[in-house]
């Protein structure tokens, strides 16, 4: 397919697909990075390695493996034309992720609790790392949420349709790419000791 044929409002469309996924090959270039600095720093002699990552993590996990389902939901429901359905979902969706986040800041605090900090004279290099690479995914799912909220007002607003629904597609391939990046790095600092 010729990228430069096609009408304004599709070469639009194309270019803003586009932006996404090259905003999410950099992101997966960044977390390749941490995750590879987490492997060459787990060499170390001062590396634990029977530490036990926080139960309110595996919780995050289910409830934002979830909300990428309510964001099917919601899509689904538009290419119906059904509104309402729509509107629901991506509340529901919306609730899902702000409570993903509040599970990780659970997570943290029970870090916390057990002694490990993410700096300082009791701190460990490999918690240093699962604080920051879980820290910086939250950041991530906050932009993800503003854009949800973008959509939300935008579906509120009525400004999509089966025909026209490109801000829901491109909010929703961002919130799968954060849902399918969270649970690799669980598997990652599950397995990777």
């Amino acid at each position: 397919m010729d990228l430069t044929q096609g009408t304004a409002k599709q070469k639009n469309d194309r270019a803003k697909k586009m932006m996404l996924w090259f905003g999410i090959v950099s992101l997966i270039m960044g977390f390749a990075g941490w995750t590879s600095a987490y492997i060459v720093s787990s060499k170390r002699e001062d590396w634990l390695d029977n530490i036990e990552l926080p139960q309110a993590f595996y919780i995050s996990t289910a409830i934002i493996v979830l909300s990428s389902l309510t964001y099917i939901l919601a899509k689904r429901a538009m290419k119906a034309d059904n509104h309402k359905m729509t509107t629901t979902w991506l509340a529901v969706t919306l609730v899902l992720g702000i409570t993903f986040i509040i599970l990780q800041f659970a997570g943290f605090s029970q870090m916390l609790e057990g002694g490990y900090y993410f700096t300082g004279p009791t701190s460990n290099i490999k918690m240093s790392y699962i604080f920051l690479i879980a820290f910086v995914h939250i950041l991530h799912v906050v932009a993800g949420l503003i854009s949800l909220l973008v959509v939300l007002t935008q579906q509120l607003r009525k400004k999509y349709t089966s025909d026209n629904m490109l801000g829901l597609e491109l909010g929703a391939t961002f919130w799968h790419f954060l849902d399918f990046l969270w649970v690799y790095l669980m598997l990652f600092m599950f397995f990777v000791k």
